[in-house]
Order: structure tokens, then sequence, then C-alpha cells
């Protein structure tokens, strides 16, 4: 097999590979965020909505840092002292912020790898093509 057709077949199934695995990994941190039964609250950028997207989640991890840094008084986790009973608070909000903006990073990734994977297959198809109109014999 000619090295040309062995490329340009090897990217159009890297790329539907990549596709596939970008709608996959959207797909299961949608559900996963789904499966947590978050709704934004009322005064979210995007208000009363099922978090399940990046733009919903972001919403929620920025209202979340919002409410925490009103009940400490502007303070962060690590400016609270250590007896402080709001520190406990301040904690599970970090955690929550993270994981919500971890679940953010990994639409972006997903997003990527399915936007890469779409230009392996046009590139792929783009080298068949150019390979038929240059008229080259097909090799066996």
């Amino acid at each position: 097999m000619d090295s040309r057709k062995l490329a340009s077949i090897g990217s159009i199934i890297l790329g539907v590979l990549m596709i596939i695995g970008g709608i996959a990994t959207w797909t299961v941190v949608s559900s996963t965020l789904a499966d947590q039964r978050i709704t934004t609250p009322d005064d979210a950028c995007l208000p009363e909505r099922e978090v399940r997207g990046p733009l919903t989640a972001y919403c929620q991890a920025k209202i979340i840092d919002a409410h925490t840094l009103e009940t400490t008084e502007g303070a962060t986790y690590a400016e609270l002292d250590r007896e402080d009973p709001r520190r406990d608070m301040a904690m599970n909000s970090s955690f929550l912020q993270a994981s919500l903006f971890t679940s953010i990073l990994a639409f972006g990734v997903a997003a990527m790898a399915a936007g890469m994977g779409v230009i392996f297959v046009l590139i792929g198809l783009g080298m068949r093509d150019v390979r038929q109109q240059v008229g080259e014999p097909a090799r066996v």
C-alpha cells in the first residue's frame, strides 16, 4: 500500500476516533453533572438552570464563590483563622468550585478533541482528493 494512501486513511481513522472520544467525554461529564441535580440559584449569571454544561458549571462556581466571600466577609479559606467556624464552609466551597472548574476544563478538552478530529478527517479526505485530482494511478 502506498504511504500517501496509508497516511490519508490513518488521518481519517484518527479523526473519527478523536470525534468519538470528544463526544463521549462531553456526554459523560454532562451526565455526571446532571446526576448531581444542581440548579443555579436566582442570583447566578444563568439563574434557575440545571448544571449540566460548561456555562452553567461556570455560573455555579462563581456564585458559590460570591456567597462564600459574602459569608466570610471577603476572606478566603487560607485567610481564615484555623478556629474560625466559617473555615469548614470555605473549604467545602473551594472544593466545589475546583470540581466545577475541572468539569469546565473537561468540556474544553472534549470540544478541542472533537474539533481536531474534524480537522484530521478533512486532512485525510483532502489528501485523497488531491491524489485523485492529480490523476495519479491507484496502486494496489
